[in-house]
């Protein structure tokens, strides 16, 4: 039954979502309601690995990630306004399969982490905001800005202490890829999915983000 309630809550609040994607592709006459501009970045992620196995391949062992990178903002405001900043992760899965990780501003402590926090400049800790369903339990993963190219990222149990992940490393700037879409609902990592509930709450408005940018 909680069950029941949470996932028609959460398809409930997907509509929503997805009207307010729709209205501001409509303002804005653009393909991308959402993060409309933003620089693109080629990065290398070096993963630490643990001591203790967690099911999940990207926490457990280490090695070298080459990433595609995204730095945003969501709403797209003008720069002396605050917006939430957002950070697109994109790992390769082999020769034609990748993972995404969707980063937003937010608090870093247990309660925190889970709101997002518009913020005047991009030096502000990022999270998934939204759990990952892990061999674990519920799972969020953080990153916190070292210096303008580099982000330390970690992971942490729903409520609990955060566990180091590894470094990002941004290179020089890429050219604007019209087609590069992250979209963390349809590309997850190897020992991650997405609960029920999260993708009630995300599919809607990343449909229609993606029937905006069909339809332009």
């Amino acid at each position: 039954m909680a069950n029941l309630v949470i996932t028609t809550a959460a398809d409930a609040a997907g509509r929503v979502l997805s009207k307010i994607t729709s209205g501001l592709a409509a303002v804005r006459h653009s393909d991308k309601p959402l993060h409309p501009e933003g620089e693109l970045f080629a990065g290398r992620l070096v993963r630490h690995g643990s001591d203790e196995a967690h099911g999940v391949p990207w926490f457990d062992q280490p090695g070298e990630d080459e990433v595609l990178v995204r730095v945003s903002r969501a709403i797209g405001l003008p720069g002396p306004i605050p917006d939430v900043h957002g950070l697109a992760l994109r790992m390769r899965k082999g020769q034609t399969r990748y993972g995404d990780v969707l980063l937003a501003t937010t608090g870093w402590d247990p309660l925190t982490r889970h709101l997002l926090m518009p913020s005047w400049n991009p030096d502000w800790p990022m999270t998934t905001l939204l759990p990952y369903k892990s061999p674990v339990g519920p799972v969020v993963i953080g990153a916190r800005p070292i210096d303008e190219r580099g982000y330390e990222l970690c992971w942490a149990p729903v409520g609990r202490g955060w566990h180091a992940l590894g470094e990002l490393t941004l290179d020089d700037p890429l050219p604007q890829q019209d087609e590069v879409s992250f979209d963390p609902v349809l590309n997850t990592l190897p020992g991650l999915a997405q609960y029920t509930w999260v993708e009630r709450l995300r599919e809607r408005s990343y449909a229609t983000a993606r029937a905006s940018r069909r339809a332009r």
